[in-house]
């Protein structure tokens, strides 16, 4: 990655709305196409590399790299790599990452009410609206 001129203009400008506006530091930290489908993947347990990337068949393995390690210095994920031979890594939810669970099964739960609205159906992983809904009530009780 290229390196960000810090006292540039648009820096500048970037800070002052993270400051001023929550929903700007919010998708500062989970913005993007990938960073919420991983840490969604991620909200049922810790997994090993390949069950994520078999939970987001579309990903490259680029991107998946990259994102977790955007969401590891985020500290949204924790990434334990095990001593054993071969390596085993693992990836779970943060503290941090744990509290956005409420934010995403409120995104789940908006899909799901939008596209029964609009008569869109849904994938099998997310037609199961009382599972979804189960979950959201879990995370809003803690």
């Amino acid at each position: 990655m290229a390196a960000i001129k810090e006292s540039s203009t648009i820096q500048e400008n970037k800070q002052k709305a993270m400051i001023e506006c929550p929903v700007t530091y919010v998708m500062e930290k989970i913005g993007g196409y990938w960073k919420p489908i991983i840490l969604f993947q991620l909200m049922s347990g810790e997994k090993r590399y390949n069950e994520i990337r078999r939970g987001i068949p579309a990903i490259t393995e680029k991107m998946l790299i990259q994102n977790l390690k955007q969401l590891e210095a985020e500290n949204l994920i924790i990434r334990t790599a095990l001593p054993v031979v071969p390596p085993h890594v693992v990836y779970q939810l943060s503290e941090s990452g744990q509290r956005l669970q409420k934010v995403l099964n409120a995104m789940a739960e908006w899909v799901i009410d939008e596209s029964q609205r609009q008569g869109i159906p849904l994938g099998k992983n997310l037609s199961d609206l009382p599972a979804v809904r189960q979950n959201w009530e879990k995370s809003v009780m803690k």
